[in-house]
């Protein structure tokens, strides 16, 4: 899976922000130091975060940022989708089929990994910042996993 440091980072920061429970903002630098980010690479991300409506920002003294939604109302592929990271597998791009190969034909597992990109970007959407944060999408409790892929 193409998923890039960038958008683990993003998920990374947007869970601990979100674990915090406060109802003030909390500072980058508290962030950069738990999780172990660089401060300026978590500025880049909150800023692209903070123009896709993931979280806002407080300045002053005390400021930092806050969720923009609720905890249940901001997804796993928001937050990837607001820092441009592509949950794809490969580098076929399934709406592009000029991309896989030159002379404008699709690889013969193009739609393979379309289908399974589909797949984990249907997890990643009913996959909210509160399910993360609580662990209700542990390995040791795949029901939801497997109804979020149209699994029985």
């Amino acid at each position: 899976m193409k998923l890039s440091t960038k958008g683990r980072y993003a998920v990374m920061a947007i869970v601990d922000l979100a674990s915090m429970k406060a109802d003030r903002p909390v500072p980058l630098a508290d962030i950069a130091e738990r999780q172990d980010i660089s401060l300026s690479y978590l500025e880049q991300l909150f800023s692209k975060m903070k123009r896709g409506g993931v979280v806002r920002s407080v300045r002053g003294p005390g400021g930092g940022y806050i969720l923009a939604k609720s905890r249940d109302a901001i997804s796993v592929t928001d937050i990837l989708r607001s820092v441009d990271d592509e949950t794809r597998m490969g580098r076929c791009v399934p709406s592009s089929p000029n991309l896989c190969r030159p002379g404008d034909t699709r690889c013969a597992t193009h739609e393979l990994w379309a289908m399974l990109s589909a797949k984990i970007e249907a997890v990643l959407d009913q996959v909210s910042i509160a399910d993360v944060c609580e662990g209700r999408y542990a390995l040791d409790n795949e029901q939801p996993i497997a109804q979020a892929v149209g699994e029985d």
